[in-house]
């Protein structure tokens, strides 16, 4: 039977998969990591040969640990996190390392923009945004700051585009994977065709330094001998094109119309549908190319998401670390336990998982309101879970008013995904079914079934995903525990934004001033 090899790299670690034609996750190696490192505050840097490293070693465990089916790989396909860039010198090696997407350094130096672009940023009131944009873009940084970086750079590629050149030779990407900040036509799915276009000046890069593009499902190259040599992958099985580490989880969990959404409990936390259309949820802010060819996914994102719960571990949580050793289970696990102790809505603790500020509200800030003396950990942790849920459900209100669909399903994935009970509050809180699918490996199972259409064991993703995309729980929401969650997003959180928006503006005026990431 066909088996397709996945390398799914991700912000804290990078798996090895490999399914069999029907779904099946048969084997597994996992190497995690620190997210980055920093040299200053507020920067996130990582090499990019780190992660190619780390994947490898992954591949020569599966190899050693499921001999019998990894000589039955018959494809690869590769799966990464985002707007992560990667530069490369004429001689295709790595010129300095990558700056992640949590990097929030920032520049003020670059090419002035053309009087027209500045007025049509003016008219439809992005201007801020735009220049918001262009100063926390990687390249402009490098540009501005290590000019002699950008002269040797001959290539710029995503860090999908990195790991497709490393396996095979060939210097090309998916169009499914280009997102970030780049300048990439999100409604035509292919790199700015006017060279006058404003995405030219804002991102600057220019054409010659990005890589050709090719729609998912299509074979990009073969292994090469000196991959072969170093992972045991058979030299030439062919590598076919994916999609984004989102993009393949909505395809993984079977979500393919704006009827259904995919929630991604992951770093970022996101809420996408597919569309046939290109749609914008939050207005001028762009429809990412979805892992079907020739569609969409409209997304809402919670840049700190699930971040936050290691966040938590690491700075609130040491005596459960503590006793979950104790116990032999992960501490996620006993702090989830623990969710059941705390009512809905916490006691009144209500949190805005703004930790991490969007394009369109720069100035946000996180924030946790309700405190009082009966709150303890507990209370905390479950505020963090359902403060990222009322992130994700703004996201659905938002994503239901342009695709004018009601939304009757949600398919979940990611760490969270795994616990019954985070589940159930989202079911709870968004008083929608909420589906698991029967492998919590679904950027995986998205990537594979790439695969498996790029060599033509399956014709179409439709029958892909028929034959590939399994469920194993259904939770339904509870009617008194909905109610409650629906007054306080209503009338509680929708409101704190607007309340304090001005006060995170005059935070940043007072404690800040100029001294903001460079």
């Amino acid at each position: 039977m066909s088996k397709a090899l996945v390398i799914d790299c991700g912000t804290q670690g990078v798996r090895a998969l490999i399914f069999d034609k029907n779904g099946k996750l048969l084997a597994k190696e996992k190497r995690s990591y620190e997210p980055y490192y920093s040299i200053k505050p507020g920067y996130a840097e990582q090499d990019p040969e780190f992660y190619f490293d780390e994947a490898i070693k992954c591949i020569k465990q599966i190899n050693n640990n499921y001999s019998e089916i990894f000589n039955e790989i018959e494809v690869v396909s590769v799966t990464t996190l985002r707007d992560t860039g990667v530069f490369l010198n004429e001689n295709k090696e790595v010129v300095r390392p990558s700056l992640l997407w949590l990097d929030q350094r920032s520049t003020k130096e670059f090419k002035p923009l053309k009087i027209s672009d500045i007025l049509l940023f003016k008219t439809i009131g992005m201007y801020d945004s735009m220049v918001n944009m262009r100063e926390h873009t990687k390249v402009n940084w490098i540009k501005a700051n290590e000019k002699s970086n950008w002269e040797k750079t001959k290539y710029y590629l995503l860090l999908s585009g990195y790991f497709h050149y490393r396996l095979t030779g060939n210097i090309v990407d998916s169009i499914s994977n280009q997102i970030g900040h780049i300048p990439f036509n999100y409604r035509k799915q292919k790199w700015e065709p006017s060279r006058f276009n404003y995405r030219w000046d804002v991102f600057g890069i220019d054409k010659k330094r990005l890589p050709p593009l090719v729609k998912s499902g299509k074979i990009i190259g073969h292994i090469t001998e000196e991959i072969s040599s170093i992972s045991g992958l058979k030299e030439g099985i062919p590598v076919v094109s994916a999609a984004s580490d989102k993009g393949c989880e909505t395809l993984g969990v079977g979500c393919v119309d704006n009827k259904t959404v995919s929630l991604s409990f992951g770093t970022t936390a996101t809420i996408q549908t597919t569309s046939d259309k290109y749609l914008e949820p939050i207005r001028f802010m762009p429809s990412y190319p979805s892992a079907l060819p020739d569609k969409y996914n409209p997304e809402v994102e919670v840049f700190r998401g699930y971040w936050m719960i290691k966040w938590f571990k690491s700075e609130f949580a040491q005596s459960e670390m503590n006793e979950s050793k104790k116990l032999n289970i992960s501490t996620e696990t006993l702090l989830n336990r623990k969710l059941n102790d705390v009512p809905p809505g916490s006691y009144g603790l209500i949190l805005q998982p703004f930790w991490t500020p969007g394009l369109k509200n720069p100035e946000a800030k996180g924030a946790i309101i309700g405190f009082s003396d009966t709150h303890k950990r507990a209370h905390f942790y479950r505020a963090i879970i359902e403060g990222i849920n009322y992130g994700l459900m703004d996201g659905l209100d938002k994503i239901e008013k342009v695709t004018k669909e009601k939304v009757e399903k949600i398919f979940v994935s990611g760490g969270g995904a795994q616990s019954d009970v985070i589940c159930q509050i989202t079911a709870d809180m968004f008083n929608i079914k909420v589906i698991r699918c029967e492998t919590f490996e679904t950027a995986g199972l998205g990537a594979a079934m790439c695969g498996f259409v790029g060599i033509n064991i399956y014709n179409t993703f439709d029958s892909a995903i028929k034959e590939m995309v399994h469920y194993e729980k259904t939770f339904i929401p509870n009617e008194l525990n909905k109610k409650i969650y629906n007054d306080l997003f209503n009338k509680v959180y929708k409101k704190i934004y607007p309340k304090l928006k001005d006060l995170y503006s005059e935070i940043d005026e007072i404690t800040m001033g100029e001294q903001k990431y460079e």
